[in-house]
């Protein structure tokens, strides 16, 4: 019996020690030291944990903005990091379709109670249950349609446009029954923007640029790489690869984090709305997001406990390793120090 016990209590030491090997010490040396005094300085920091670049905007009420970056804008060509630059948003951009929706419902071009069948019959046989997937399900990803970046193919062979993109999507089974659950799928968004497109007789790029970017006065946002300077954005990195993913047309948003910031500022303050909009929205989506594609993250959050837009974006993803948690993390240590220099 004592046998037994020392033998168990070796093993149990031994594997103990054994599992200390699957810790993410990475992580955890991002987490435990001590915080930095300045925004700048962590930035700087976090470059070290091998990120190409990194962006950063900060907007306190009643403060001047402040603007960051370390590391590359273009790495090959030996070029820093700088505030001002063009950067994908990838899903943040799923927060101005969600605006426009909102604006159209309120206009009574759409109804967030219509179904995908009455909004797109030729669909209506190819994703399941379109004849009970309201839009308002399609905006609050409680659709059950599932995500084409899911399709085992998707990564392998790559959509070459929109139509092949959706059909990723298209003849697969529910991923739930329509309402009942929660999935996040970039479909909903890729179908709702098509819908605008149908609704307004335009693009749904144009529609959110008269209706959102110019009254906010937003000169660097763009629907598209097609309508930018390539020069000026920030080169997206993805980790083991030499390639440079910023020719890479997503057909998503660019904008600077500057434009990014007074969006979600005007979002969260409803200046962004009409009158009787804000109230549609906030029934349908959410006042924060985050993004990510190939080379690009970003993180655009309002702290509203010190009035604070803080924009976060860094060029260096690898879905297989901690990429996406360290730029979390970087993210909440950044809001710890603003918090600290606002004394709260």
């Amino acid at each position: 019996m004592k046998l037994t016990k020392k033998i168990l209590r070796i093993v149990f030491i031994l594997a103990s020690i054994g599992s200390l090997y699957f810790v993410p010490w990475i992580l955890v040396k991002a987490w435990i030291l001590p915080l930095p005094d300045t925004v700048q300085e962590q930035l700087d920091e976090a470059i070290g944990y091998g990120f190409d670049g990194m962006i950063v905007y900060v907007d306190q009420g009643g403060k001047p903005p402040e603007f960051y970056a370390a590391g590359w804008h273009d790495r090959k060509k030996k070029i820093p990091a700088y505030p001002q630059a063009l950067f994908k948003i990838a899903s943040i951009t799923k927060l101005y379709v969600a605006v426009a929706t909102a604006k159209l419902v309120k206009a009574e071009r759409l109804s967030l109670d219509k179904t995908l069948a009455e909004y797109f019959p030729e669909l209506a046989e190819r994703i399941e249950n379109a004849d009970k997937i309201t839009l308002r399900m399609m905006v609050q990803h409680r659709s059950g349609i599932p995500n084409f970046v899911d399709h085992p193919d998707y990564w392998i062979k790559p959509p070459k446009n929109k139509q092949e993109t959706l059909e990723y999507a298209l003849d697969l089974p529910a991923d739930f029954e329509p309402g009942e659950d929660y999935g996040y799928s970039n479909t909903n968004y890729m179908l709702i923007s098509d819908l605008i497109d149908k609704v307004v007789g335009t693009s749904h790029q144009q529609y959110i640029k008269e209706e959102i970017l110019v009254p906010l006065g937003l000169k660097n946002t763009f629907g598209s790489l097609s309508e930018v300077n390539i020069d000026e954005v920030m080169s997206g990195y993805y980790v083991g690869f030499e390639e440079d993913f910023k020719t890479e047309d997503t057909g998503l948003m660019l904008a600077t984090a500057e434009d990014v910031g007074i969006f979600l500022r005007a979002l969260n303050d409803g200046s962004v709305f009409n009158e009787g909009e804000q109230e549609i929205y906030s029934s349908i989506y959410e006042y924060e997001h985050t993004g990510l594609l190939v080379g690009y993250q970003s993180i655009a959050k309002y702290h509203k406990d010190m009035d604070a837009v803080v924009i976060q974006f860094n060029n260096t993803t690898n879905f297989d390793g901690y990429d996406w948690s360290l730029a979390e993390i970087f993210y909440s240590r950044i809001v710890k120090i603003v918090q600290r220099e606002n004394g709260s």
